[in-house]
């Protein structure tokens, strides 16, 4: 029913728009966060 409910209802589905943005928005700033550490390790060790 839950299920359902997600993927029916408009509130449901803009909770999933929400849920998915904060996934993707989480994996875009982690990996930006990740290039940056590695940029600066590379600059320390030189």
């Amino acid at each position: 029913m839950a299920w359902e409910l997600l993927f029916t209802s408009d509130i449901g589905l803009m909770s999933l728009v929400v849920i998915v943005g904060v996934l993707v928005i989480g994996a875009v700033m982690g990996k930006m966060y990740a290039s940056k550490m590695d940029e600066e390790s590379r600059k320390l060790g030189k």
